[in-house]
């Protein structure tokens, strides 16, 4: 199994604010949407919450949601109460690949754990004032290669670029 992570961050590697996107940059969404399909998809409750009810649980994907509250239910979702206990469940089974989709706490408890395989970043090239952050890493310890650039037009807000960071060995 491969863990992989995917997330849009602002110039100040922003994610959120009131736990809800900050932004309208539907080919991202396309992307998220096409690169997560057939996978399971990881994700705190918080960001499982934000996910309008009628997208909810996200096609195509197996949702998981991590929670500490162990009353916690979500229609379509399994629930695991940490991350690592999410991983070695799912470390044999014929998952190829498993996406870590967020927010904040997960993607920091994610490289806590050193998990993460690859990354999947979109840069928007904006400022949105978030109250939730992407952690910071070390790119020395990443390959990165640009998959898509994208500029300003009447359905996109900001610029932005997608990259794909595989770890080095």
């Amino acid at each position: 199994m491969k863990v992989a992570l995917i997330v849009a961050m602002d110039q100040e590697r922003g994610i959120g604010k009131n736990n809800d996107l900050m932004w309208h940059l539907p080919n991202d969404m396309k992307f998220f949407k096409n690169t997560t399909s057939g996978h399971v998809v990881i994700m705190g409750r918080k960001n499982w919450d934000s996910i309008p009810l009628r997208f909810r649980p996200l096609v195509n994907r197996s949702n998981v949601v991590l929670s500490r509250n162990k009353d916690f239910s979500g229609e379509g979702c399994t629930v695991f109460h940490g991350l690592e206990e999410c991983l070695s469940y799912y470390k044999n089974s014929e998952t190829a690949k498993v996406f870590i989709i967020g927010g904040g706490e997960i993607y920091k408890e994610a490289f806590k754990l050193q998990v993460v395989d690859e990354m999947y970043i979109t840069h928007v090239q904006a400022n949105y004032n978030a109250d939730t952050f992407f952690p910071v890493f070390n790119e020395d310890d990443w390959k990165v290669e640009e998959i898509l650039n994208h500029e300003i037009d009447e359905k996109h807000e900001a610029s932005f670029s997608i990259k794909h960071y595989t770890k080095k060995h």
